[in-house]
C-alpha cells in the first residue's frame, strides 16, 4: 500500500503543488489615481483652513497679551487678575481648538481616503483571485522579495482599477 501511495505521489506533476506569490506597491498605485489627487487637494485645503483659523486666534491672543502688558501698570490688582484669567481662558480655548482641529482633520483624511483604499483593495483581491495567487504582499513593508518566485502585480492592479471606473 505504501508503495502505491509513493508511486502516485511521484506521478502527480509538481506543478500542482506550485504556489503563486505576488507583490504590489500600493503607494504607487494610490498616488497614480485621479481620485487620490482630488482627495489630497481637498485634505490640504481643509488643513490650510484649520491652520488659518488657529493662526487668527493665536494672533488675537497675542494682541490681547501685548495690550495687557502695556496697560498692566495702570491696572488695579483685581483688574490684573481678571485680565490674566481672561487671557488664560482664551489660551485654553485655543489649545482646545487646536486639538479639535487635529481630530477633525484626521477624520476628514479618513473619510476622503478610505473609499480610495477600499477600491485599491478590491482591485488587488480581483487580480489575486483571477490570477490564482496564494499571497499578494505589500512591497513597502517587505525587506526582500525574490522576483523569480513573486510577481510584481502593481501594473495589473492599476489596469484592474482602470476597468472598475
Amino acid at each position: 500500500m505504501k508503495k502505491v501511495i509513493i508511486m502516485l505521489m511521484m506521478l502527480v506533476p509538481l506543478a500542482t503543488f506550485a504556489q503563486k506569490f505576488g507583490h504590489v506597491d500600493t503607494q504607487s498605485i494610490i498616488q497614480s489615481l485621479p481620485d487620490y489627487a482630488r482627495a489630497n487637494g481637498e485634505i490640504e485645503a481643509i488643513g490650510k483652513q484649520y491652520e488659518n483659523e488657529l493662526k487668527a486666534s493665536q494672533d488675537e491672543l497675542q494682541r490681547l497679551m501685548d495690550d495687557y502688558e502695556k496697560k498692566k501698570s495702570s491696572m488695579s490688582a483685581t483688574q490684573q487678575q481678571e485680565t490674566e484669567a481672561s487671557l488664560q481662558e482664551k489660551y485654553n480655548r485655543i489649545a482646545q481648538q487646536a486639538q479639535q482641529n487635529q481630530q477633525d482633520f484626521q477624520k476628514a483624511q479618513q473619510e476622503k481616503l478610505q473609499p480610495i483604499l477600499n477600491k485599491v483593495r478590491q482591485a488587488i483581491d480581483t487580480v489575486g483571485k483571477s490570477g490564482g495567487y496564494v499571497y499578494i504582499i505589500e512591497l513597502g513593508s517587505v525587506l526582500y522579495v525574490n522576483e523569480t518566485i513573486s510577481k510584481d502585480l502593481t501594473s495589473e492592479v492599476k489596469a484592474q482599477l482602470a476597468k472598475m471606473k
